[in-house]
C-alpha cells in the first residue's frame, strides 16, 4: 500500500513509542549478563571457580559478543530491522537461560559465550532503527533514552536477583530473566515497521521524521567499511572504552563486596546507587548534543562538545583505590559510569552522521565486534592486575579516544558512497 493511501492519525509522536522498545530490549540484554556478575560470589563457592577462571568466563562472553557483531550488523541490514531484531533476541533469549543448567566453569563459560552471540545484535539493530525513525538533530537524544537501558538493567538486577534467588534459587533466577525477551518479541512484533507505512504516524510525524536531506541510498558491503577512516574513528572509540563499561559491569559488585566486605544484598544498595547515577548522564550526553544541534552549532562541534565534557567527568575514576568508604567509590564509579553513557550515546550517533541508513549495521557491527576484542583483553587483564592498574585505564580511556576521533574525522563529513 503507497504511503498515501494509508488511513493516518491527525497527529502522532509513534517515534517515541518504538523508542522505548529498544529502551525495553537494552534493559533485558543488561538483566540477561548482569545476573551472573550479580550472583558471582555466590556461585563461586558452589561451584568452585577463582578470580582469575572468573575471568575467563566474562571474557567468553566478549569473544562470542565479538564474533556476533562480525554478522550481526550486516544480518540486520540484510533481514531488516524488524526481522532482524527478533532473531537475535529470540537467540538470546534462550542462551540467557542457558547458564541456569550449567553446573561447571566450563559450562558457565559455554553458557556465557552463546549469551554474548545472541546479544551481539542489540545495538546495531537500535542505532539502525534511530536511523529510521529520527532525524539528525533529534538522533543523539534517542539514542541516550535507548542507551540508558544498560544502567536500568543494571539497577534492575541487584534489586530483582536477590528475590529470584530465594524463591526460585539461582538456576531459577537465570531461567526467568532470560524469559523476559520472548515477552518483548511480542510487542516487537505487533508494533514495528517501517514509517512510511505505519498506520499510527501521522503525515506531521512523518515528515519530521524525512526532514533530513535525502540520502542517495546504496549499500556498502562490510568489507568495504573496514578501509573507511570514519569506521575506524567509530571503532577505536569503542576498542577504549566499551572495556570499561564492561569492567564496571562484571567487576564492581565484586569489588564492592571483596573490598569492603559486603553481602551479596548488602552490595545491592551501592551498586543501584551507581547506575541510577548513570541513567542521568545516558539521556544528558544525548540530549547536550542534540539541543546544541537545534540552537545551530555544527553536528560536528556538537557531538565533540558533549563528547569531551563526558572524557572529562570520566577522569577522576582512577582515584577509586584511594577512597575509604563505599559511597566515595559510588560518587566516584557513578559519576564515570554516567559519563561514560553520555559518550556512548554520541559515539554511537556518529555512525549515522557519517554513513547513509543501509550502511549503519554493518557500521555499528564492526566498530562493536572492535570494541568487543578490546573489552576480552580487559577481562583477562582483569584477572591478573591490581584495582590500581584497572582504574587508571578506566581515567585515561576517553581523552585518548577523542584524540583520535578528531584526527580520523576532523569535520564529521559524511561518506560518499556510490549508489549500488
Amino acid at each position: 500500500m503507497a504511503p498515501s493511501a494509508i488511513e493516518r492519525p491527525a497527529s502522532s509522536r509513534f517515534r517515541w513509542t518504538i523508542c522505548t522498545l529498544l529502551l525495553l530490549a537494552t534493559v533485558i540484554a543488561y538483566v540477561d549478563r548482569g545476573v551472573l556478575a550479580y550472583l558471582e560470589k555466590t556461585l563461586e563457592a558452589i561451584i568452585g571457580w577463582n578470580r582469575q577462571q572468573y575471568s575467563y568466563m566474562t571474557a567468553a562472553f566478549q569473544v562470542a559478543y565479538a564474533i556476533g557483531l562480525v554478522t550481526a550488523g550486516w544480518l540486520t541490514d540484510k533481514l531488516g530491522t524488524r526481522r532482524g531484531f527478533a532473531v537475535a533476541i529470540s537467540v538470546w533469549s534462550v542462551a540467557a537461560m542457558t547458564p541456569g543448567a550449567a553446573y561447571s566453569v566450563a559450562t558457565f563459560g559455554l553458557a556465557m559465550f552463546f549469551l554474548g552471540l545472541g546479544e551481539s545484535a542489540n545495538f546495531p539493530a537500535c542505532i539502525k532503527t534511530v536511523a529510521e525513525w529520527f532525524p539528525k538533530n533529534e538522533r543523539a537524544l534517542a539514542a541516550g533514552i535507548f542507551n540508558a537501558g544498560a544502567p536500568i538493567g543494571a539497577i534492575a538486577v541487584p534489586a530483582v536477583v536477590p528475590l529470584l534467588y530465594a524463591s526460585v534459587g539461582w538456576r531459577g533466577a537465570f531461567f526467568a530473566t532470560g524469559a523476559l525477551g520472548v515477552v518483548w518479541l511480542l510487542f516487537w512484533l505487533k508494533l514495528y515497521g517501517n514509517p512510511e507505512r505505519h498506520p499510527r504516524v501521522s503525515e506531521a510525524e512523518l515528515a519530521h521524521i524525512q526532514s533530513d536531506p535525502p540520502e542517495k541510498v546504496g549499500r556498502l558491503p562490510w568489507i568495504g567499511v573496514v578501509g573507511r577512516k570514519e569506521a575506524w574513528a567509530f571503532a577505536i572509540g569503542k576498542f577504549l572504552t566499551d572495556p570499561v563499561w564492561w569492567f564496571y559491569i562484571f567487576w564492581i559488585p565484586r569489588y564492592l563486596q571483596g573490598t569492603f566486605g559486603l553481602t551479596l544484598g548488602a552490595s545491592s544498595g551501592p551498586v543501584v546507587a551507581i547506575y541510577t547515577i548513570s541513567c542521568i548522564g545516558s539521556v544528558g550526553g544525548g540530549w547536550l548534543s542534540s539541543v546544541m544541534i537545534q540552537r545551530g552549532k555544527s553536528v560536528n562541534f556538537s557531538r565533540k562538545t558533549a563528547m569531551l565534557v563526558c572524557a572529562l567527568a570520566v577522569a577522576p575514576v582512577a582515584m577509586v583505590t584511594r577512597a575509604g568508604s563505599v559511597w566515595a567509590v559510588v560518587a566516584l564509579v557513578g559519576l564515570a559510569a554516567a559519563a561514560h553513557q553520555g559518550w556512548s550515546a554520541n559515539l554511537f550517533t556518529l555512525t549515522s552522521d557519517l554513513f547513509p541508513k543501509a550502511a549503519i549495521g554493518s557500521v555499528v557491527g564492526f566498530g562493536g565486534m572492535v570494541g568487543s576484542a578490546g573489552g576480552v583483553l580487559l577481562q583477562l587483564l582483569a584477572g591478573r592486575v591490581s584495582y590500581v592498574v584497572l582504574f587508571a585505564i578506566a581515567g585515561s580511556a576517553y581523552l585518548t579516544a577523542l584524540v583520535i576521533v578528531q584526527l580520523l574525522t576532523p569535520r564529521l563529513e559524511p561518506v560518499r558512497i556510490d549508489v549500488r
